[in-house]
């Protein structure tokens, strides 16, 4: 089932593979492998959307509080260029509140609503989708979106017991983005946004963070990070820019 409207709030983290290994075997004393995934996990890879001038990106950096982002989302097949359909996201931010809506399309269908905000006709919605169809439809326009940048990671999921049914914990490696080649069920080849070595982790929950999450974390001196993968993808593409440009050749003056 996929659930299409929540909010929560979510903690992020940067942390060594070896810590994640120790929180996993902590976490399993009170939480559950995602039923779908079990401990092998499963890859992502999301296509974010911004305007000309980044105005998401900037309103990230910049902290504004209330701030939201278009991306499509494929949990992909292999090979990847068989991947059929995807799930066009809305994510937003109210102060510390993470909001989203989500409907799931045909990847073409979803490819051309993103980029135009022109609907399939024919494709049958019911009135939620049909309200977040609309949504990406004004944003689209009012920014005058177009891909900016791909994200790819492999995800371990856990769930809280049925007394925690909001809490999810997430770890997520092999991060990696690209500004090329933006479809998003592409076979090529991405850049790493962090060591291999090294591991997002969430916390999400609908009301608070269990004490016993809290203590956990405390125990394994993990400390709390602002970290958006979009953003990190965009920054390290801008570096490896400039550091390109830096290395170029000088170009020989000529004497008049």
């Amino acid at each position: 089932m996929v659930i299409r409207r929540f909010n929560r709030y979510e903690l992020k983290y940067i942390i060594p593979i070896e810590i994640r290994d120790r929180l996993i075997e902590d976490l399993l004393k009170n939480a559950q492998p995602d039923p779908y995934s079990g401990m092998a996990g499963y890859p992502l890879v999301s296509l974010y959307y911004d305007s000309p001038d980044l105005e998401c990106y900037w309103n990230k950096i910049e902290g504004i509080k209330f701030r939201r982002k278009l991306r499509l989302r494929i949990y992909p097949a292999t090979p990847i260029e068989n991947t059929t359909s995807g799930m066009v996201e809305i994510k937003q931010r109210i102060n510390r509140t993470v909001q989203k809506k989500r409907v799931k399309m045909p990847l073409d269908m979803a490819h051309t609503l993103c980029t135009t905000g022109v609907m399939a006709p024919d494709f049958e919605l019911d009135d939620l989708d049909e309200q977040v169809v609309n949504e990406v439809q004004f944003m689209v326009h009012r920014l005058q979106l177009q891909p900016a940048c791909i994200t790819a990671y492999h995800r371990q999921a856990f769930m809280g017991s049925q007394y925690e049914p909001g809490l999810r914990i997430t770890f997520d490696t092999n991060v990696s983005y690209r500004c090329h080649e933006l479809l998003v069920n592409a076979n090529t080849n991405n850049y790493l946004i962090l060591p291999g070595e090294w591991t997002i982790l969430e916390v999400k929950a609908n009301d608070r963070i269990p004490e016993w999450v809290t203590t956990m974390l405390g125990r394994h001196n993990c400390e709390l990070r602002r970290v958006s993968k979009y953003c990190a993808g965009i920054a390290t593409d801008r570096m490896k820019d400039m550091l390109h440009l830096a290395m170029s050749p000088i170009p020989e003056l000529k004497n008049s």
